[in-house]
C-alpha cells in the first residue's frame, strides 16, 4: 500500500513530480518516458478530489532536536490534513538513542513493524554524545542502518538547491554559489556500511585492528545507476558517477557497471570522478554538477559537503525509497546535541521532507506543493533561524518558524 520506486520497461503510468512548485527556479526530478521508469506507486488511487483519503505515517522523533523539528512537521501535517480533505494517523514509535533509553536496543522490533505497516516513514534525527561510547550494536546509528536495511530502501534522492532567498547564506562566494542545482543520488543499502566481514582483530605483531568491507554487486550497482539516469535525464542530462577506481576494486566494479547501463542512456552525458577530485570540485566550481551518483560512504560525505553550499545543512531534504513498501523520508542534518532543546533548530528541512513524503511516498502533488510554497514565502518575508540568518532579517526559533510556515500555509488557496 505504499509508494516505492518501480524500473519497468515501459514508457506510461506515473511519474515522480518534481519536488519544487513549477513557478520557482528549481530543479525538475519527475522520472518517466524511458526504457526504465522510476514510477511512483501511491497508496491509494487519489483520483477523486472529493474522497477522504487516510494515510498512517510513523513518526521517530529520535534523538537531539529530532523531536523539535518532528513536532512541527507533524504539526504541518496535521492543518493541511483539515485543509485538504485528509486522515493522517501518526504512530510514534523510538528509534536510536531514545530506543536505546528505552528499550536497550536502537531499533526495536515494534519500531520496524510499525514503520513497515505504515504508509510512509518520517525520521527526525539520530546519535548523540551520550552514546558515543557505546559498543556498536549499541550505538544510535546502528539503528538508522537497520531501520534503512529493514524497510529495503536503496536509493537516497539529497538535492542540494541554492535558493534565491538563502544565497547570501552560503559559505561560499555569491558568484560560486548562485545558480547551484544540483541532486546527489546516494546508494544506501550496500558498501562499507553494511558490507562483511567486519570486526575487530590482532595482526602479526599483536597490534588491535578493526576492519571492514566495501563490496558491490553489479545488480546492486546496475539499479542505483539507472535511477541516477533517470534523473539526469529529467535534469538537464548530466551524471558524474563519483568513485575511487584507481584504487577500490569495488569501485572499479561500479565504474564496469555504470558505463555498461550508460550503453541504455545514449542521451545522457556521463563523467567520471574520483571522490577526492568530487570532493574539492564540489567546492571549486558546483555550478559544473547536474546529477551525481555515488556508493553510500562516499555519497554520505558529498551529500553533506554539497548541503553547506546551499547556506545550512538544515535547509535540505531527503527521500529514501526502495522497490517495494513505505518511503523513508528525513533531513540531513544530524542531531545537533550541543542545540537541543534550545528552540534553535531549524526546522525546514524537516517540513520539506514532509512534502518530499506527500509527493513521493503519498502522490499527494496538491499538499506537497501547499508546503513548498509556504516555505518559500515564509523565507521570503525574512524569517531566518540561526543558521541561515544574516543582517536584515528576523532571527527566530524552532517553534516560531514553524507558526511561521503554518500560517502561510493557512493562507494558501492552491486551485
Amino acid at each position: 500500500m505504499a509508494a516505492h520506486l518501480q524500473l519497468s520497461g515501459g514508457v506510461g503510468g506515473g511519474h515522480l513530480k518534481p519536488q519544487f512548485p513549477l513557478n520557482t527556479r528549481f530543479p525538475d526530478f519527475s522520472l518517466h518516458r524511458s526504457r526504465f521508469t522510476v514510477r511512483l506507486s501511491p497508496p491509494a488511487v487519489v483520483a477523486a478530489a472529493s474522497a477522504r483519503r487516510r494515510y498512517t505515517i510513523t513518526l521517530l522523533p529520535g534523538d537531539g532536536i529530532g523531536p523539535e523539528v518532528v513536532s512541527v512537521a507533524k504539526n504541518v501535517l496535521e492543518l493541511l490534513g483539515s485543509l485538504e480533505d485528509i486522515d493522517f494517523g501518526f504512530k510514534e514509535m523510538p528509534v536510536g538513542g531514545a530506543a536505546l533509553d528505552a528499550t536497550g536496543v536502537p531499533l526495536p522490533e515494534e519500531t520496524l513493524a510499525a514503520a513497515k505497516q505504515s504508509d510512509a516513514v518520517l525520521l527526525g534525527a539520530i546519535g548523540g554524545y551520550k552514546w558515543d561510547k557505546n559498543e556498536k550494536q549499541f550505538k544510535p546509528e546502528t539503528g538508522l542502518l537497520q531501520l534503512r536495511a529493514g524497510l529495503r530502501v536503496f536509493a537516497n534522492l539529497r538535492p542540494a538547491t541554492v535558493l534565491p532567498q538563502l544565497v547570501d547564506a552560503s559559505t561560499l562566494k555569491k558568484e560560486i554559489a548562485e545558480g547551484v542545482d544540483l541532486m546527489v543520488v546516494r546508494e544506501l543499502t550496500g558498501g562499507i556500511y553494511f558490507g562483511k566481514p567486519r570486526g575487530f582483530g590482532t595482526n602479526e605483531h599483536g597490534d588491535k585492528t578493526g576492519f571492514n568491507t566495501e563490496v558491490y554487486s553489479s545488480s546492486e550497482v546496475d539499479r542505483i545507476a539507472r535511477v541516477a539516469f533517470e534523473i539526469a535525464r529529467k535534469r538537464r542530462g548530466k551524471l558524474c558517477s563519483v568513485d575511487k577506481a584507481n584504487v577500490l576494486e569495488a569501485s572499479m566494479l561500479w565504474r564496469e557497471r555504470v558505463i555498461q547501463i550508460a550503453s541504455e542512456y545514449p542521451d545522457i552525458e556521463l563523467s567520471h570522478m574520483y571522490v577526492d577530485n568530487a570532493a574539492m570540485q564540489l567546492l571549486r566550481d558546483p555550478k559544473q554538477f547536474d546529477t551525481i551518483v555515488t556508493n553510500n560512504i562516499f555519497g554520505d560525505i558529498l551529500s553533506d559537503e554539497a548541503s553547506m553550499i546551499t547556506g545550512s545543512i538544515g535547509m535540505l531534504p531527503s527521500a529514501s525509497l526502495g522497490a517495494k513498501g513505505p518511503g523513508l523520508f528525513e533531513p540531513i542534518h544530524g542531531s545537533a546535541p550541543d542545540i537541543a532543546g534550545q528552540d534553535k533548530a531549524n526546522p525546514l528541512a524537516t517540513v520539506l521532507s514532509v512534502a518530499m513524503l506527500l509527493r513521493y511516498g503519498l502522490g499527494e502533488e496538491k499538499a506537497a506543493d501547499r508546503i513548498e510554497r509556504a516555505v518559500f514565502e515564509t523565507l521570503d518575508k525574512g524569517f531566518r533561524t540561526g543558521d541561515i540568518y544574516s543582517t536584515g532579517k528576523k532571527l527566530v526559533g524552532c517553534k516560531e518558524m514553524g507558526d511561521r510556515v503554518l500560517k502561510s500555509i493557512d493562507s494558501r488557496v492552491l486551485h
